[in-house]
């Protein structure tokens, strides 16, 4: 297991090499100057060209792409074109209020997403089944923003349960937090629930028919215990799987989200540096995003091993 995940982890490298690449292209070849938005529409050229200059803009492609490799190495992000502060302070300032809210969703997504998926396949064909199913269908199709604004209007202006929007620390406030971040995460959780409980139930439907399970319910055992305890535990691969790829649809509604409910995080900071067209913060937020879909993707490997013992690397 160990040198697997070495192995795993030494693999990271050319693929980051790979993205950082990409993006450093997209970013330098599609329409539109920084030093333009940084002088603003009464700039003179003399003055565009010395903020070009400054920013290093004016460097041949592959010395600005070996410049920055050069700098992460060193644990150097840069710094931010517009506000000129270290975009490793902005990511820092921003990611914990992200990562709260996306933890929190996780957490309630299967919670809730498992026992509807278990039930909906115990009761196959019945109305529970359809009713599950008719969620998920609704939870794909209808976008974030929506629900965030419907939710808004239920729990926020006509019930008065929760705040509209705005974030609070855990550490500073636990229950001011809890009371500001479930709306964005019921949101958010609205789409994982749908694609968790679908795969669920499609992998409790293929496990609940294998003969291990009618020699359970022959020996007598209660019916929570064969679903949860022997069922479940066989299916939990492909659920395993399903979570850690809609990891994917979870940081896409990150970005909405966060605009929706007013919080500081990284998807609003991911939004406002690529309308300013500030390379440095765009770079290492996509760098970011593609580091954890692949520290997900181990651990999702990782835990295969211990949900069944037969698999080994």
């Amino acid at each position: 297991m160990l040198g697997y995940i070495i192995r795993r982890l030494l693999a990271v490298v050319p693929v980051m090499i790979i993205v950082a690449l990409f993006v450093f292209l997209i970013l330098r070849l599609t329409p539109g100057d920084p030093a333009a938005i940084l002088a603003g529409d009464s700039a003179t050229p003399a003055q565009l060209e010395r903020i070009r200059d400054r920013l290093g803009l004016n460097l041949p492609l592959y010395e600005q792409f070996f410049q920055w490799v050069r700098m992460m190495f060193q644990g150097d992000l840069g710094v931010s074109l517009i506000s000129n502060t270290p975009v490793s302070t902005m990511i820092g300032q921003r990611i914990w209020p992200t990562l709260n809210i996306a933890m929190l969703t996780i957490f309630l997504s299967v919670l809730i997403a498992v026992p509807m998926g278990v039930l909906a396949a115990w009761r196959h064909r019945s109305w529970v089944d359809y009713a599950v199913m008719s969620f998920s269908v609704l939870g794909f199709s209808v976008p974030v923003f929506v629900i965030g604004y419907l939710f808004i209007q239920i729990f926020a202006i006509e019930l008065r349960w929760l705040p509209v929007q705005g974030y609070t620390a855990p550490t500073q406030d636990l229950l001011g937090f809890f009371q500001r971040a479930l709306l964005p995460s019921f949101t958010l959780a609205t789409i994982y629930v749908a694609l968790i409980a679908r795969m669920t139930r499609a992998s409790m439907l293929d496990v609940l028919g294998e003969d291990y399970v009618r020699t359970a319910r022959a020996k007598g055992l209660r019916e929570g215990s064969i679903l949860f305890r022997h069922a479940l535990r066989n299916a939990a691969v492909p659920i395993m799987t399903i979570i850690g790829t809609g990891f994917a649809l979870l940081i896409a509604g990150v970005v909405v989200t966060e605009s929706v409910f007013n919080i500081p995080g990284v998807g609003r900071l991911t939004v406002d540096a690529i309308l300013a067209r500030d390379y440095p913060v765009i770079q290492a937020m996509i760098l970011l995003t593609a580091g954890l879909y692949v520290l997900v993707n181990l651990l999702i490997d990782i835990s295969y091993t211990i949900i069944d013992p037969r698999i080994r690397y």
